[in-house]
């Protein structure tokens, strides 16, 4: 399956949003710099908590203010919504390929979605320090995606090389003082 193919794909945006919905994500980008930007967007989420176009402004929103933490919260909550949207299992430790092919049955964008907001999260996780969670998201996103469509090898090496090179500064006695 290919990950990239977007004909007949329905994207997260395309999912149809009210008037007011709408109006309180632009006047939060319109406000952008100024505390009432969050709360518009936190009053978008209390109004429609599981529409992805909300959870997109909001995580783009904390994570552009790098409030990495309040962004991994967002990321979570739209692994839970999309993953119940395609029958995946309550938490991504348990999905499996066949878990994937059932959901590109149901919508191939929402399946990408899903596993960008997986690669976003083990990011965060990695820039916050927890690399055991990190690193295991990474790993699962590799496993479901074995043509690296949505880029999840490229953080992984990055991983890998940094924990080699921290491995040879430690037995390096340059790098001792």
């Amino acid at each position: 399956m290919d990950l990239l193919d977007f004909d007949q794909a329905e994207l997260y945006f395309d999912e149809p949003i009210s008037e007011e919905i709408e109006h309180l994500i632009a006047m939060a980008a319109a406000n952008y710099g100024n505390e009432e930007a969050e709360l518009m967007l936190l009053r978008a989420n209390f109004i429609a908590p599981q529409h992805l176009t909300v959870l997109v402004a909001l995580y783009r929103y904390y994570f552009y203010q790098h409030r990495l933490e309040d962004a991994l919260l967002v990321a979570e909550s739209a692994l839970a919504v999309v993953g119940r949207r395609l029958g995946f299992p309550d938490t991504w430790q348990f999905l499996r390929e066949v878990n994937v092919g059932a959901g590109v049955m149901r919508s191939m964008g929402l399946v990408r979605f899903y596993l960008m907001v997986l690669k976003a999260a083990g990011y965060i996780n990695l820039r916050l320090g927890h690399f055991k969670a990190g690193k295991a998201m990474l790993e699962k996103l590799v496993e479901l995606d074995s043509h690296d469509r949505i880029g999840g090898k490229a953080l992984l090496d990055v991983l890998h090389q940094s924990m080699l090179n921290d491995s040879t500064r430690e037995r390096d006695p340059r790098w001792t003082n």
